[in-house]
């Protein structure tokens, strides 16, 4: 791994999602959930298409996300890999060095407890991992593609999240 600060990794977004399946009382029971755990206002998320064997029409809201970036995304992903007990499959890892791991439940946040009325809500959490330089591939002027020799790898975002998160990577 290179001193040079362009090739070193970070943390570009964490992505939680939640899926409830249907509209209404559990979806609105998952969005205050989700804004007490992450401590910003969830959007929803609708379905794509219809789905008569679930009882989901194209259209409808069925679950809500939130994106965090920058030391709100550092804090949660901190908490987050505290509650999977600092382990992580290699698997969960793509080729372009992001990963996702699930939490089963939400009662394993510290402050949160189960309530019978709202039952128990699990979450996806998405990570996002780049060098900087990634913009060039964004931006609308001069758009390009990333060089070879400055994509992250699979390889790259484990020692990453090994070194900076404590992370076992089985």
């Amino acid at each position: 791994m290179s001193d040079n600060i362009m090739f070193t990794p970070r943390i570009e977004k964490v992505t939680v999602h939640m899926n409830v399946g249907e509209s209404g009382k559990k979806l609105n029971n998952a969005e205050m959930i989700m804004e007490k755990i992450t401590g910003q206002k969830p959007v929803r998320t609708v379905a794509k298409r219809t789905l008569p064997g679930f009882g989901i029409k194209k259209g409808e809201s069925i679950g809500c996300k939130v994106t965090l970036r920058g030391d709100a995304a550092d804090n949660f992903l901190k908490t987050a890999l505290g509650i999977i007990e600092n382990s992580i499959d290699a698997s969960r890892f793509d080729d372009n060095g992001n990963f996702a791991f699930g939490i089963e439940e939400h009662t394993d946040f510290p402050g949160m407890e189960y309530d019978p009325e709202i039952g128990i809500y699990g979450m996806d959490v998405i990570v996002s991992v780049e060098r900087p330089g990634y913009r060039i591939k964004r931006r609308k002027i001069q758009q390009q593609k990333i060089p070879s020799g400055h994509k992250l790898t699979k390889d790259d975002s484990i020692a990453y999240v090994s070194k900076n998160y404590g992370v076992e990577v089985r």
